[in-house]
């Protein structure tokens, strides 16, 4: 079976790192003259040309007008230490190209000890698109782009994009509408051109830029803003001095890995010289005079240090509540009988202390390898665009179905329809047998105990979304200790290992009761497949399902003639997987009833509705109260909440006397609205349940609910 195995681990790798479809994106179809925006987000863009008649042969120039919401910011060309800009792509008429962003003057944050470049007012990107002279009079031309942002508060961020068009006509500009005004005020928040070249050196492991200005020239708190990345160390405090004709400016240079240094023979940038007003630099390389008076002082050095304190205070408790989370995983039904069983095989050991420590240290390490693999493929697809949370990858039908076939194969194994010596209890423990086996039951045990964030787990993964990366790598480790510490503290404490019940026949019994909540997660698993890709995919895993229960059987015939099973096996089981994963990729979304659980709100003992934002804003408007819960058909937690506390007679009576209005957000498949509100809320994953008071602020409710709780609210 080994083969076998292997050959799942390849597939599973496969599924886990295959990109995910892009976004939806919102298209806003205008008619000539108007311009057209992408849905509303938290930075709301609109593409605006200065004017709506151009002349053939002349430049007019567009505008991103972006809007943040309230507590949010974007991002500058080069956004620091971390973050990232925009991102067009154009599509174009033939005869019109688009040139270079132009950005206004940002200003600098810092945030987790990282320095960036923000903007957290409304500003405006302006483009210069050229119409070739070639092309005639009288013409529309359809301008669309594709837009990406990074929008963020100081706790997390949010990927954004939109497709936005709009139209404008080739003729006399007089004849259309004209935005001067408007586009004046754009064009004085641009950084200005200096009208000549600066000078750079580098001296040790400090940048000093010269920069021409006039001696009686005024500077109100001067800052340099590095264009060329890979330059300077963006967040190390910055000296400005005047010297004569001359602005010099002392930065600690990047030696870091993504340094440019060796190869720099011009940087660019801008010189901040007031408020919302800056000078565009080009410096070559070249002398740089001495610094003279000294006009300011970038003292990132404390604020960096005080956001560093509470990174690190961050950091501690989100890597406090992942093992403390992971801990509790442990007593998921599918995972408990694997962690019984094991645990069962280490009291077999016996004396042998080696054998124990080191079958304990490789279940940690498959399941912490497991933990940070699924954290890295999150981040990885957070940074490509993707809005996705935790357990992101039960929302994919090809990874619902792996699993099910996993959980199959544990469940029949337990059940004693065949062996495999990665569970097996009286398996012989040759040389390095045992840990192997023990790395993939822990890896095993990952994979189908992260799909819900549990107590002390939400905020840990929420906060490892806006930490750096390093450090959320180790917030999801934290999360595998956590669910490993039972059995390592068994492999290493021999005391606990003699409160151990003693080997002998019960064993098989135990071992045979444990298939029970393993088949139960069989009949969850297929349930969950139902939702996410409606009946022809519930059919499809069925026979799937069947017929892997066949060669397992068969398997296992042979080996109780005391044969092997044989290699060909692998073929028509590979075949299985791969056809599988591919019926789920045509099935994907193709459910009976749309939007997963809207079908049957209506029918539930506590009435909700799909939530949105749109609708909860009006319901806050009209003064009502408002309970929303984000809940998802994998999860658990949600619904253990929602049998013991939520959809219950007593609950709905209070809400309904009280006219709590409730919002339900079904997370079962991918809802990049929700993901946004998870987010802003500090989490990753669900269960989430909030409670608007009428007229008054949103309160975030324990993960772990209960009647008296909700009940509660409506008094």
């Amino acid at each position: 079976m080994k083969p076998l195995f292997y050959s799942f681990c390849a597939f599973l790798m496969l599924i886990l790192c295959a990109p995910y479809a892009a976004s939806t994106q919102n298209v806003a179809e205008s008619a000539p003259h108007i311009a057209a925006s992408g849905k509303q987000t938290n930075i709301k863009v609109v593409l605006q040309p200065e004017m709506d008649v151009v002349r053939s042969g002349e430049t007019v120039m567009f505008a991103f007008i972006m809007q943040p919401e309230a507590g949010w910011h974007g991002y500058w060309e080069n956004p620091g230490d971390a973050g990232y800009g925009m991102q067009a792509d154009w599509a174009l008429p033939e005869g019109v190209t688009a040139g270079e962003l132009q950005y206004p003057v940002p200003k600098p944050w810092v945030a987790f000890g990282l320095m960036n470049y923000v903007f957290e007012e409304n500003y405006a990107v302006l483009v210069p698109v050229k119409i070739d002279a070639s092309i005639a009079a009288g013409e529309y031309l359809d301008i669309a782009v594709k837009l990406e942002w990074l929008a963020c508060t100081d706790k997390v961020c949010v990927p954004e994009t939109g497709t936005f068009q709009t139209s404008i006509v080739t003729g006399d500009s007089s004849e259309g509408v004209v935005r001067s005004e408007q586009f004046d005020a754009f064009r004085e928040k641009l950084p200005a051109p200096l009208g000549s070249t600066g000078r750079f050196a580098i001296d040790g492991n400090t940048v000093r830029i010269a920069i021409p200005y006039p001696e009686g020239g005024e500077l109100e708190v001067p800052y340099f803003f590095p264009a060329t990345t890979g330059a300077i160390d963006y967040g190390a405090p910055m000296r400005v001095y005047r010297n004569g004709q001359n602005v010099v400016v002392e930065a600690k240079a990047n030696t870091g890995p993504a340094s440019q240094l060796g190869k720099l023979e011009m940087l660019q940038g801008v010189l901040k010289i007031a408020p919302g007003f800056g000078l565009s630099v080009v410096a070559d390389k070249g002398s740089v005079p001495a610094g003279g008076e000294l006009l300011y002082t970038s003292d990132t050095g404390e604020s960096t240090a005080g956001t560093s304190e509470a990174s690190l205070l961050l950091l501690v408790a989100a890597l406090g509540g992942a093992v403390l989370g992971g801990l509790l995983l442990n007593i998921m039904p599918c995972v408990f009988p694997i962690l019984s069983l094991k645990a069962i095989s280490l009291a077999k050991i016996g004396g042998d202390e080696v054998a124990a420590r080191r079958e304990a240290i490789a279940y940690t390490v498959g399941i912490m390898l497991v933990c940070v693999a699924l954290g890295a493929v999150m981040l990885g697809l957070r940074a490509a665009g993707e809005q996705v949370g935790w357990a992101f990858q039960l929302q994919d039908p090809r990874v619902v179905f792996v699993l099910l076939l996993v959980v199959t194969v544990i469940a029949f194994n337990l059940a004693g329809l065949f062996e495999i010596g990665a569970l097996a209890i009286g398996h012989d423990r040759a040389a390095g047998g045992g840990t192997s086996g023990a790395f993939w039951t822990g890896a095993l045990a990952a994979f189908v105990a992260t799909p819900c964030t549990g107590p002390f787990m939400a905020v840990a993964m929420g906060s490892a979304l806006v930490l750096p990366p390093l450090a959320a790598m180790l917030v999801f480790a934290g999360l595998g200790l956590g669910l490993a510490l039972p059995f390592l503290a068994l492999g290493f404490t021999p005391a606990l290992r003699r409160r151990l019940p003693k080997p002998g026949t019960w064993m098989e019994t135990f071992r045979k009761i444990m298939s029970l909540p393993m088949f139960l997660t069989v009949l969850a698993l297929l349930w969950l497949m139902g939702q996410l890709s409606g009946s022809n995919a519930l059919v499809l895993a069925l026979m799937a399902t069947m017929l892997l229960a066949f060669f397992l059987w068969w398997a296992g015939q042979r080996q109780r003639q005391g044969k092997a099973a044989a290699l060909w096996i692998t073929v028509p089981l590979a075949g299985l997987v791969l056809a599988g994963i591919y019926a789920m990729s045509h099935l994907a979304g193709d459910t009976d009833t749309g939007r997963p659980g809207a079908a049957r709100s209506a029918d539930a003992t506590l009435p909700s509705e799909p939530y949105s934002a749109a609708r909860l804003a009006e319901l806050r408007a009209e003064g009502r109260p408002v309970f929303a819960y984000f809940t998802a058909d994998w999860c658990v937690t949600c619904k253990v909440n929602e049998a013991a506390a939520i959809e219950r007679e007593g609950t709905a009576k209070a809400f309904a006397n009280a006219d709590i209005a409730v919002l339900k957000g079904d997370w079962t498949r991918r809802d990049a609205e929700i993901t946004r509100y998870l987010e802003a809320n500090g989490r990753s994953g669900v269960p989430l349940y909030v409670y608007y008071p009428a007229g008054g602020e949103q309160q975030i409710l324990p993960q772990i609910l209960t009647p008296g709780m909700l009940t509660g609210l409506a008094k």
